[in-house]
C-alpha cells in the first residue's frame, strides 16, 4: 500500500513570546525620555493588547517599540489587528489590538482552492481553522509549502505535523 505523507497549515503565535514582547515595551516606555510622561498604558489581554496613551503620535511610536520586540522575539507582525483609534476620555486616546490566532474559514478556503487549482495531486482539507495537505510524496508537500510561503496572506503561516 502506498503511504501518505502530510501537514498541517495553522496560524498561531507563541504567547510567551508576546508577553515578553510586551513586558519589554512597557520597560522601554517608562524609561524612555520622550515615552515617560505620557502615562501610557500597554495591557495584554487574551484576544487583545490595549494601549492607553495621550496622543496619536506616542501611539505611533509605541507600535513601532512593539513590533521592534516583536520581530526580534520571531513573531510574525500579520498577528497584530489594529483596531480604530478612540477617545478616552480628557485629551487621551485608546486602541485595541486584536490578536489574529487561527486561519479564517475565507483564507483557508482561499488556500485549498490555490492547492487545488495548482498541484493535481494533493490534496487540502479544512479542519477547523487548520487546513491539513496531504501528498503521496515528501517533495510534493515541500514544493506546497514553498508555494504558500510566497502567497501574501494577511495571516502569519506556519507548518506543523509534518509526518
Amino acid at each position: 500500500m502506498a503511504s501518505t505523507y502530510s501537514f498541517d497549515v495553522v496560524s498561531e503565535f507563541d504567547r510567551q513570546e508576546l508577553v515578553n514582547a510586551i513586558d519589554q515595551t512597557d520597560r522601554e516606555i517608562k524609561s524612555r525620555f520622550d515615552l515617560k510622561d505620557t502615562k501610557t498604558t500597554i495591557e495584554l489581554g487574551e484576544e487583545a493588547i490595549v494601549i492607553n496613551t495621550d496622543s496619536e503620535f506616542t501611539l505611533d511610536s509605541v507600535h513601532t517599540l512593539m513590533q521592534t520586540k516583536a520581530a526580534k522575539r520571531n513573531l510574525s507582525l500579520k498577528i497584530f489587528d489594529y483596531g480604530k483609534i478612540e477617545s478616552a476620555g480628557g485629551s487621551r486616546i485608546r486602541q485595541e489590538i486584536k490578536l489574529r490566532k487561527g486561519i479564517s474559514q475565507e483564507i483557508a478556503k482561499q488556500i485549498s482552492k490555490l492547492i487545488r487549482d495548482e498541484f493535481a495531486k494533493i490534496q487540502a482539507s479544512i479542519q477547523g481553522d487548520t487546513v491539513r495537505i496531504i501528498a503521496k510524496s515528501k517533495d510534493d508537500l515541500q514544493l506546497v509549502i514553498q508555494r504558500l510561503k510566497q502567497e501574501d496572506l494577511p495571516v502569519a503561516l506556519q507548518f506543523t505535523n509534518y509526518r
